[in-house]
């Protein structure tokens, strides 16, 4: 199975862990949308450069001449290990009452060509340097460190490879109706593909969890030939068969 969290190649890594999972390359290049060419084409670019070569490549030459200059680039790169939480609008300000004058523009085009365009990438970066140097942190890298920390533990992060692989399923209270009583909604929801399946009842039961299982995404990815399915609940993982 091949691991990625970059969005850009998510999709392709996606379709190449499927084959492997269904040991059938027309039936995932079908579900996912593409032509076996394509999918051969991925393949050849992951065995011989490896996952980040699925990252399209910009065939435009470069024009160097608009770019800032080498002190300039390092005093950004720098500025985002240092203060990985500020946006690029506050990295130009900042830099800026330091006599480095480049825009929020030039800031972002800066962080894009080093892979630091997002909060998560600057802050592996400071853990890269952390590793490597043994620096000793200030307090706004502190400060984003325990962000991160926090925001792993609230979102509980999970690994999903392709359509399939890994559903997660939830109990919601909808109100009460008059004549009628409680109402819940049952909700699974693919966690690659986000296709979500919802479904009513008047019990919160796990035959009604089981129900909406049964009637609505079994019979659903059965059609999709995507032949097992691993559950995520509160209570931890399952796994069907949708076949």
């Amino acid at each position: 199975m091949l691991h990625t969290n970059n969005p850009i190649i998510k999709h392709k890594a996606g379709l190449l862990n499927l084959a492997e999972e269904l040991q059938n390359i027309s039936k995932a290049c079908k579900i996912m949308g593409v032509s076996r060419d394509t999918f051969y084409r991925y393949q050849e670019l992951v065995e011989t450069n490896g996952l980040e070569a699925l990252i399209n490549q910009d065939r435009r030459v470069a024009n160097f001449k608009n770019r800032v200059d080498e002190a300039t680039e390092r005093a950004v790169v720098a500025y985002a290990v240092e203060y990985p939480a500020h946006g690029q609008h506050r990295t130009s300000n900042e830099l800026r009452k330091s006599g480095i004058y480049v825009s929020g523009s030039g800031v972002r085009s800066i962080w894009l060509r080093h892979q630091l365009a997002n909060f998560k990438d600057r802050l592996a970066a400071l853990e890269t340097k952390i590793a490597s140097e043994g620096i000793i942190l200030n307090d706004a890298q502190i400060a984003a460190l325990e962000k991160k920390k926090q925001d792993d533990i609230a979102s509980g992060e999970i690994e999903t490879m392709h359509p399939g692989y890994l559903g997660a399923q939830d109990t919601f209270y909808v109100g009460n109706l008059k004549g009628v009583g409680r109402i819940y909604q049952q909700t699974f929801i693919d966690t690659y593909s986000k296709v979500v399946h919802c479904k009513l009842y008047t019990a919160k039961t796990s035959i009604t969890a089981a129900d909406i299982l049964n009637d609505k995404v079994l019979p659903f990815y059965a059609t999709q030939g995507l032949p097992m399915l691993r559950i995520l609940t509160d209570r931890g993982y399952g796994v069907l068969r949708a076949g």
